[in-house]
């Protein structure tokens, strides 16, 4: 090989590697040329990526209709990099799910997540756990079931052992005055090893304790100390006590905490509701939250049908008839309004809420990015035909991650609901 070929051969090798080199420097480093970028023309953009979290694991990913990955067998995650900055839509499928989707943007040098992403079952079973209920109430360990039975118009109450799966008697009406009385309401103590009930007969009212840890449940008249002529509401929370006077001012223990006395109308009902940082006060159906820096009640949101805080205490839910909020961060995030009644509301885990309204059952995620992803439990059998789309009491059991639902006199269990 001649001197001038291998010179030439050198030059071109040299030219290759001066061409190549910062290609390959540049594409390492996440560059590409992007053909058809937002807003038009053509550039060379930094790529970005997505990075899932999805239950159950094993899930597939599509990007724009094209399957790219599942999502790995230990922690149900997955990570698509190397994608020109743009909304992309995302799909989650798995057999017998629910799919998820959403639209979501990849911006240069970031990766987008959606860490709290779950499929929900297509048909979950419900097991019918007894029949003739009127209406039910969970212990605080998620452990014991109150029923209220009624049989020819007189009312007992049985307790529902769900470890044991047995029921067993604990009182009738009778027990408590022998021609009978009105149930008013029922509590639990805070260890689930009492109930409390408020009665009224011939026009009295009366409580009573029941023990039903012990092997023969143990009926005494409990004595109310009514609160002070003064105090229109009460609450205790962290163990301080809570209190509204007659005169509107707000009081933790002894401390007076409010500068602008709250206007107080006669012959209103009013509760004091506290969450770890935020205050509340209901006043009939309007809801106002206590400012720190004014230490003045402001109207927050009216219509209100119930106010829940998530599991991890960082959030509240809110919702009247027909929508749902979020109050995160202190700030308000409006969720959905809907053309149905809403009837209750729970949270399901801390990113997902699971609601009742007149003719359904629902699952809805609390990410707003995009569209709110919300499914419909299928109807469930009572044998036959016998479906969730009628009107229905639900009970969300953290405990177990289990659903009840009183139907139609009859109480059911779902399956876990949580992968």
């Amino acid at each position: 090989m001649t001197k001038k070929i291998r010179t030439i051969l050198f030059l071109i090798c040299l030219f290759l590697f001066l061409t190549i080199a910062p290609s390959i420097i540049f594409y390492s480093q996440g560059y590409r040329f992007d053909f058809d970028p937002p807003g038009g023309g053509k550039k060379i953009s930094q790529t970005g990526g997505f990075f899932l979290n999805i239950l159950p694991k094993q899930s597939e990913i599509y990007l724009d209709g094209k399957l790219v990955k599942k999502t790995d067998f230990f922690f149900g995650s997955a990570l698509s990099d190397n994608l020109l900055p743009k909304k992309y839509k995302i799909e989650v499928k798995k057999d017998g799910f629910f799919p998820w989707e959403k639209n979501l943007e990849i911006k240069e040098k970031q990766v987008t997540d959606a860490k709290n992403i779950i499929l929900f079952p297509k048909n979950p079973e419900f097991n019918l756990l007894t029949k003739g209920i009127q209406s039910f109430w969970f212990s605080p360990n998620g452990k014991k079931i109150i029923l209220k039975e009624i049989e020819e118009n007189v009312w007992d109450l049985k307790l529902y052992d769900l470890e044991k799966m047995i029921k067993s008697h604990l009182i009738e009406e009778t027990d408590i005055f022998a021609k009978g009385v009105d149930l008013l309401n029922l509590e639990f103590s805070d260890n689930s090893k009492e109930i409390y009930l408020n009665t009224g007969m011939k026009e009295q009212k009366k409580n009573f304790i029941l023990k039903i840890d012990e092997f023969q449940p143990v009926l005494t008249e409990k004595e109310i100390i009514p609160l002070s002529e003064n105090i229109i509401a009460f609450e205790i929370f962290n163990n301080n006590n809570y209190y509204l006077d007659i005169s509107g001012n707000l009081y933790k223990n002894e401390t007076k905490l409010s500068a602008i006395p709250f206007p107080i109308k006669k012959e209103t009902g009013y509760t004091l509701k506290v969450f770890q940082n935020f205050l509340f006060l209901q006043e009939n159906e309007i809801l106002y939250l206590f400012d720190q820096n004014t230490k003045s009640f402001d109207k927050f949101f009216e219509k209100i049908l119930g106010l829940k805080i998530s599991p991890d205490l960082q959030k509240i839910v809110y919702f009247s008839e027909s929508e749902i909020w979020l109050l995160s961060d202190d700030e308000k995030i409006f969720l959905f309004r809907l053309s149905e009644k809403i009837r209750d509301c729970f949270w399901l885990n801390s990113n997902y809420l699971i609601f009742s309204t007149e003719n359904s059952i629902k699952i809805t995620e609390i990410d707003e990015r995009d569209r709110i992803n919300i499914v419909d439990l299928p109807e469930f059998e009572n044998s036959s035909k016998n479906s969730v789309s009628t009107e229905s009491t639900i009970f969300w059991n953290k405990h177990d991650k289990k659903l009840y639902v009183l139907k139609e006199n009859s109480l059911y269990q779902s399956d876990n609901l949580l992968p």
